[in-house]
């Protein structure tokens, strides 16, 4: 074994862990955090250059340490990361870098993370790897014999390597139409985006009002009326780009958002790039063909590299697969969905992932406080904590 008997042993060191690590040692539960990479947050510094936040700063902290003024309303993705390490620093947490977790098992009574380094074990387990853990590139036919240059778009940092080339980027999630936007901006020959279902679209804010305050609205709201408000700010915000190939979807925001798990795009640049026609909208990719790529509607074209704004899966199958804990789509049954073994970070939201990590975190350190699974080293809890906030 690795080390002393932990509370917690939390798997994963970006937004969702850390938060979790904190709440946790708030409870009074030694909370021991493992990370794969070389520092809290290192998911952050693989991101492209241009992101930001696209909730705004006062609604996106995470418990117990607001991020700083100083990283302004739309934090970029640097400042991101150096809010996680202040985050880290500030809660004095635990966090064992360049620590893979390979699997989950359990004994008796302790849950264990089974590592290089040796197995860690404690009562409780939190997982905290991640929605987008493992990009995903479908298998369209004809890849494997596909001449051209095809990556997935979590490779993108910046569009410097896509000067003067023809690009198609496939997937109209907010990855897709940023990237798309940038290369436009940036240089690119032709940029060209690959769409199956028109996409929900809005503004990042309206009239000064964050649209995460619409998402949070939209989750308390009954579907009907929380649909007819999304469309209409949408009628209101954003031109008709039907004439461009985006006409406006039929399926309402919230019904989307049930069935996709997918969030609208936040509109910073796509909306006029398409409107310039500087991004072409085509049909989806139904396979490739030799150096050409067969679209939904019968076209060919023939990009110089095809990225795939696809998405990620969770990738949990190999750490707790074997532990029947897992639904469709490989996310996890429930947030508890064994005793002392907790999810944290992996369902989308309206309301914005990091606002929802905040209040989940605050949760999860409340059931273990509650439990009665004992902690080998439990400490009373934080003296200006109190009771957790709800």
């Amino acid at each position: 074994m690795a080390d002393e008997p932990n509370g917690a042993v939390v798997v994963g060191g970006g937004a969702a862990g850390l938060a979790a690590a904190a709440m946790l040692d708030r409870a009074g539960i030694r909370a021991l955090a493992l990370e794969a990479e070389a520092e809290p947050g290192a998911a952050w510094r693989h991101r492209y250059d241009r992101l930001h936040l696209h909730t705004p700063r006062g609604l996106s902290g995470l418990p117990g340490y607001k991020i700083p003024r100083r990283y302004g309303r739309w934090v970029a993705r640097d400042d991101v990361l150096a809010y996680l390490h202040e985050y880290t620093q500030h809660h004095a947490l635990d966090v064992r870098a360049n620590t893979r977790v390979d699997r989950i098992d359990r004994d008796d009574a302790m849950w264990i993370a089974r590592t290089s380094d040796g197995d860690f074990r404690a009562p409780h387990i939190v997982l905290a790897t991640g929605h987008n853990a493992v990009p995903y590139t479908p298998d369209w036919p004809g890849r494997e014999t596909y001449r051209g240059e095809l990556a997935h778009a979590s490779t993108y940092r910046n569009a410097a390597p896509y000067r003067d080339r023809d690009v198609l980027v496939v997937g109209t999630g907010n990855t897709g139409a940023e990237i798309a936007a940038d290369l436009a901006e940036q240089g690119a020959a032709r940029v060209r985006i690959a769409v199956r279902t028109p996409p929900h679209i809005t503004r990042r804010s309206s009239l000064g009002i964050p649209t995460q305050a619409l998402g949070i609205a939209l989750t308390r709201l009954p579907p009907r009326v929380g649909g007819a408000l999304a469309a209409g700010m949408r009628r209101v915000a954003i031109p008709d780009l039907e004439p461009y190939g985006l006409p406006r979807p039929a399926e309402r925001l919230g019904a989307q958002f049930a069935r996709t798990h997918t969030i609208p795009i936040l509109d910073v640049g796509f909306v006029a790039a398409v409107r310039e026609r500087r991004v072409e909208v085509v049909a989806a990719v139904e396979r490739l063909d030799g150096d050409e790529v067969v679209l939904a509607d019968g076209a060919r074209i023939a990009p110089e590299i095809v990225l795939a704004a696809t998405g990620y899966r969770p990738g949990l199958e190999p750490l707790v697969g074997h532990l029947g804990v897992l639904a469709e789509r490989g996310l996890p049954r429930d947030r508890e969905p064994a005793p002392g073994l907790h999810f944290i970070g992996y369902w989308p939201t309206l309301g914005g992932m990091l606002r929802v990590i905040g209040i989940d975190a605050r949760a999860l350190a409340r059931r273990v406080a509650e439990s009665g699974r004992p902690d080998p080293n439990r400490r009373p809890p934080a003296p200006k904590a109190g009771a957790l906030p709800g």
